[in-house]
């Protein structure tokens, strides 16, 4: 996008140089993302800055999904230009950017308000869990199961993603499985599922998790629990999924809960490969 000004605000694409801008101030909201979270998300989406006097004061990112759906996060303003708009100005301006596609989003207590006046709905719950397991339980596979690396020229990921969300995840889990490690879940040698284990925020993220059941779901975990034990770890996982108080029970609390909000008609998913866990808020 060109520069777009507003009174005393201007809007712009997000650049590179503006990534330690946004650390700071995710931080200051107590987000845990890194740089390299932030440099991720600039590479899969578009990114949208609010300038006040040559400083960036608010954040927005949006990641489209072909040509239908879209996820967007990042909303930030700085508390300090708070109250004067700039976060509706910002979500108009990605609005505008993403067109007429579904665009759903994970909704926080102070941000869902705007969401609702500009035709956001809820459409289900988010439960954040994170901590350190000492020691998970082995996954119990049932017959004809098996948990194997991806291999190297798999689409699995991409394939079983889409399905699951109904939108086009492949280029997004080309580009995660080449930097992440991840496993698949297979029955009768036909993939069903997939986990991956990312390096994300304070430590690691066990996302996105896809299965055809809350059972092939628990085992693809922990797969991932038990190879990362004693480390810091988090899950971003439906309330429809159930997992919440399975993960409570393992030792992982549920920290935070937010509102899953979409604007326009849901994708229309596949019955047999559920999203459990999300890649994260942002992304979806």
């Amino acid at each position: 996008m060109g520069e777009l000004v507003t009174s005393d605000v201007s809007f712009r694409a997000m650049r590179h140089e503006d990534v330690e801008r946004a650390v700071e101030m995710s931080r200051a909201l107590s987000w845990p993302h890194r740089e390299e979270d932030w440099a991720l998300f600039l590479s899969l989406g578009h990114g949208i800055v609010a300038e006040v006097d040559g400083e960036v004061i608010g954040t927005i990112c949006g990641f489209p999904y072909g040509d239908h759906a879209a996820t967007l996060g990042m909303v930030i303003v700085d508390d300090a230009h708070q109250g004067k708009g700039y976060g509706r100005q910002l979500m108009q301006a990605m609005l505008d950017h993403l067109g007429n596609r579904t665009v759903l989003l994970q909704a926080t207590v102070e941000g869902a308000p705007l969401y609702e006046k500009l035709g956001f709905v809820d459409i289900g719950t988010l439960h954040q869990h994170q901590g350190t397991i000492p020691l998970a339980p082995l996954a119990a596979l049932r017959s004809g199961e098996r948990i194997r690396p991806l291999g190297s020229s798999e689409q699995t990921p991409g394939e079983l993603y889409s399905k699951a969300t109904g939108t086009d995840r492949h280029a997004m889990m080309r580009a995660l499985t080449a930097q992440d490690s991840t496993v698949v879940l297979t029955h009768d040698d036909i993939p069903v599922g997939f986990a991956l284990l990312r390096r994300f925020g304070r430590g690691w993220s066990v996302a996105p998790v896809v299965a055809p059941d809350a059972d092939g779901a628990k085992a693809l975990i922990l797969h991932w629990l038990a190879q990362n034990a004693g480390n810091f770890t988090r899950l971003d996982v439906t309330e429809e999924s159930g997992l919440s108080p399975w993960l409570e029970g393992l030792g992982l609390p549920r920290v935070d809960t937010v509102r899953m909000m979409a604007r326009g008609p849901l994708p229309e998913t596949a019955p047999n490969a559920t999203l459990f866990a999300l890649t994260t808020q942002a992304l979806g």
